[in-house]
Order: C-alpha cells, then structure tokens, then sequence
C-alpha cells in the first residue's frame, strides 16, 4: 500500500462575532437537532457524508461505541434536510474550559452545490456559540474549532474562512492511502 502526505488545518473561532453567516439557499431547507442519541443515524450520515473523501475512523466503530459517545453531554448532531432528504449534518462536542469542536461536518455528495454547506455551517457555529444554553454544568463557549484536511471536498476550506475561521495550526503527515469505502463497498467509483 502506498503512503499519501494529508495536510491537516485547524482554524478557530475566538468570540461569537468571528461569525460570518452565509445566506439561506433557497428551498424547503431545513437544520434540525437529532435529540434522541441514534448510533444507526449517526452512522448512516458519517457514511453517507464521508463515503467519497475517506472517512474510516468511524467505520470500526461498535453499536456500543457509538451510544456511548452519542449520550456524552455536549454532543450534538444538526442535520440539514433538504425537502425532507437528510442532506447533511455537522457534530458539535463540548470540550474542557469552554472549548466546542465541530467534530464532522459535510453533506451528502448529491446535496453539494446547491449553497446548503455555507448555511448548514453557519447554523451549526452558532449552536456551538449557545451549546451551553442547551446543557447545564458546561462552561459558556469561549473557543470553536474545527480541522480539515487535503482529503475534504475541495470547498471545506474556503467555506470555513468565509464564516470568520482563522487558522492556527498546519500540520502535515504521511498516512496509508484508502479507497473510498463509500455508505457501502462500490457506492462511489475509484
């Protein structure tokens, strides 16, 4: 197997006013918080959304692993829906001292394109911004991050800066290149 050099980029937001919202698209698109932790949903949209850029750290994962992670407190996953069609989704995680990761975040490839991405970002940024609101006991969100890397659709990076991201960190390492494991084996071609 041949190794592949992945650049990874953090980037951060520092204040809830580093947020550059993007414009509604237009349509019945709707973003809706997935309240009842499901490992089969959650799984369905990590494939679904990752399948084509070489998603896999996930893929491994126990039914058991998946609940467990799902019911932490300050886990969130906001789905958009487009027409009633889950279209993608982005996961928020509290961290220690007020630090919120948006863990994954992405669209489904048949939803690309159409400006949900910018928008889906946006309101999920925002509901890192008010996480705490939703959950007792966590510190008020101080910091929002996000990584993304060479593998990603080619306008996750773009699309981050644009909402107010700045980037922090570079890193760059080689790892084994995948083949696209796709929501299931051959769903997108090599």
């Amino acid at each position: 197997m041949t190794n592949i050099a992945v650049t990874t980029w953090s980037l951060e937001q520092t204040a809830p006013t580093d947020l550059l919202p993007a414009a509604a698209p237009e349509g019945d698109v709707r973003i809706v918080r997935s309240e009842v932790p499901s490992p089969e949903f959650s799984r369905f949209l990590y494939a679904s959304v990752g399948g084509d850029i070489r998603w896999t750290d996930r893929l491994g994962w126990s039914y058991a692993r998946w609940r467990e992670y799902l019911e932490r407190p300050g886990v969130e996953t906001w789905v958009a829906y487009d027409r009633g069609t889950p279209a993608g989704y982005i996961e928020l995680e509290a961290q220690d001292d007020g630090v919120v990761e948006i863990v994954y975040f992405g669209l489904v490839p048949a939803f690309r394109g159409r400006r949900i991405g910018g928008h889906l970002l946006s309101y999920g940024a925002a509901r890192a911004w008010d996480l705490a609101d939703r959950w007792p006991g966590l510190a008020p969100t101080k910091r929002v991050w996000v990584h993304t890397c060479s593998k990603d659709g080619e306008h996750a990076m773009d699309n981050y800066e644009r909402r107010g991201f700045k980037l922090f960190d570079t890193q760059v390492e080689e790892e084994p290149e995948a083949d696209t494991p796709g929501p299931w084996p051959g769903a997108y071609p090599a």
